[in-house]
Order: C-alpha cells, then structure tokens, then sequence
C-alpha cells in the first residue's frame, strides 16, 4: 500500500527521508507538528515510523473540514471564503497557526485535492499547497500531482518531509 521509501533504505541514501527529518529536528531540538487536511494524518503517521519521534513530535492536527482548520489552527474564515482551502494562504495560515497552537519551532501544513473526485477547472485534483513555517519564516510550494488518491497523498508526504528537511537545513 505505501512506497518503499517509507520503509526500505534506498542505495543513494543512508537514512530514510522521515528519519532524516526527525535526526535533523533532534538535532536543533526542535520540535514539529503538523496541520493535515488532504493527507488526513499520513505526515505526522510517517514522521512516527522513526524510532524518537516522540522526542520531536507531539501532537498535529486533521484539519480536513474548513470549521477544523479555523478552531484548531486558527485560519481565519475570510481566508476560506476569498480563496478557499486549498490555497497558498490557507496553507500558510495552517502551518503559522499549528506553530502557535503546538508551540513547535516547525510546523507543516497540507491542503489539497486528493481525487478522483472534487476537482474544478481553477483547482484541479492533484493540486496540493504544502506549508512549511520553521522558527516563524513560512514557505509554501505548490505541486500538481498527477496520480490516484493514493499516489497524490503520498507524493504530499515526501514533498512535506523534503521541504521541512529543506527549510532546516537552510536555517
């Protein structure tokens, strides 16, 4: 069901990407959350196959409806009506706001169209935003993914972990 990156060593790599993001955290001290709405968990499920996480992890937040990204994460509600949930501010908004809630130095947010339904010409399925907010600087990328549900959710998960390892290692 998952890909083998989420298990298995790779021959380019020492360390899975996931192990490599909690080793980075542990490193810094730093601890991470996380704010999921397409990938309804699988970040913060991913983060937690590395042995230490709870060093690193404490908490993160499923914010799959629009009234859970305003009371958990606190995205305001003028975000969602000017340019809906999946959007580059609603993901920002997420990423700052589990910041805040979690007291976490990083946060990662996730908003998409997973598929196969849900779709629109402006949003297409497959259009993720990921936000990645580390000691209060946010960035968020956008991505089309191209796959099924699946394929799109896990591809939002590697993104998620390359962009906070990113994001880290830049500081």
């Amino acid at each position: 069901m998952y890909p083998e990156w989420m298990w298995q060593k790779t021959k380019d790599e020492e360390m899975d990407l996931e192990e490599r993001l909690v080793n980075a955290l542990t490193k810094r001290k730093f601890t991470i959350t996380t704010a999921e709405s397409c990938t309804g968990g699988m970040i913060a499920g991913t983060l937690v196959n590395v042995a230490g996480a709870s060093d690193v992890l404490s908490e993160g937040y499923i914010t799959y409806s629009n009234e859970a990204k305003e009371r958990l994460v606190g995205v305001d509600r003028e975000t969602l009506k000017s340019y809906g949930a999946v959007s580059e501010q609603t993901a920002k908004e997420m990423a700052e706001g589990a910041a805040r809630a979690a007291g976490a130095e990083v946060a990662l947010s996730a908003t998409g169209i997973a598929g196969p339904g849900g779709g629109t010409a402006e949003k297409p399925v497959g259009l993720v935003y990921i936000g990645c907010c580390v000691c209060g600087r946010t960035n968020v990328v956008k991505f089309q993914f191209k796959g099924s549900r699946m394929q799109n959710r896990v591809s939002t998960v590697e993104e998620a972990l390359k962009l906070a390892l990113k994001e880290i290692e830049d500081l």
